[in-house]
């Protein structure tokens, strides 16, 4: 059974489209016009073994916020499109990622229920290129709302701003590929007591 998402969200100051294979390869097309923010969607893919394809143009002459959130909102939606009834997944997972002298703990559990916890050290270098260091909090809650998962990302520590966004997104690859992966003891059963996700 197919496990694809495809989202198409337009507005007045968006047009996006995502497409997602939760059983692909890695293979990622990604074009946002936000240098850094495609590197990181490169690394969403790539490590969670997601093909991956995101078309946005968006309002950038103002700034790349609207682009940014639009974009986090399309994938949440896709993905949890691609999950489907959600039936023999493993449901829970988890990853510590180290990038240099940064690290990063991801926890997701795909319950249905949208909640974000994010904590990373304060006062990082306020913009990566074209990126707003502030954006990396309102991506994860644009995703969680959409995707309707639990998230829990913590970066304990880390110096250097690209480092500490970075690990976060190879982190949350590895815990979003672990969790929605087919539990082969589990086939054909829906993880949770309460009978619905």
């Amino acid at each position: 059974m197919s496990r694809k998402g495809r989202v198409e969200r337009t507005t007045k100051e968006t047009g996006v489209l995502v497409e997602i294979d939760l059983d692909g390869t890695g293979k990622v097309d990604v074009s946002t016009g936000v240098g850094f923010y495609d590197h990181m969607l490169d690394q969403l893919g790539r490590h969670g073994l997601f093909d991956l394809t995101v078309k946005t143009e968006g309002d950038l002459h103002i700034d790349s916020h609207h682009t940014i959130e639009d974009t986090a909102l399309a994938l949440g939606a896709a993905f949890k499109q691609a999950l489907g009834d959600k039936v023999g997944i493993y449901r829970f997972g988890n990853c510590t990622v180290p990038l240099d002298e940064s690290l990063a703990q991801v926890t997701v559990d795909l319950s249905g229920r949208p909640y974000l916890v994010h904590t990373e050290p304060e006062n990082i270098a306020p913009m990566i290129g074209s990126y707003d260091t502030t954006m990396t909090r309102h991506i994860l809650e644009s995703f969680v709302a959409q995707a309707q998962i639990a998230l829990h990302v913590h970066v304990p520590y880390g110096r250097n701003a690209h480092h500490i966004v970075e690990c976060q997104f190879k982190a949350l690859a590895r815990a979003l590929r672990y969790a929605s992966e087919r539990d082969p003891r589990a086939a054909g059963i829906l993880p949770s007591t309460k009978g619905a996700l």
